[in-house]
């Protein structure tokens, strides 16, 4: 399962949740955080396009270790 894909699931749950909220306050809230998952689902496909890859530097003596 792609990232997007992930969030996206994420974001069903979290749509969910709010048809169960006891309060509008609470309702508001999990769709507010539902479309926030939708936009990282954006974001990530849009990611996905980019050719780029990370590669972590090497240590240097004298770095903290991670």
């Amino acid at each position: 399962m792609t990232p997007a894909e992930q969030y996206r699931v994420l974001a069903s749950r979290l749509r969910a949740k709010a048809r169960l909220a006891e309060t509008p306050r609470l309702t508001s809230e999990w769709e507010h955080l539902a479309r926030c998952y939708l936009r990282l689902a954006r974001q990530a496909e849009e990611n996905e396009k980019l050719d780029l890859v990370y590669e972590t530097p090497p240590r240097r003596e004298g770095d903290a270790p991670a």
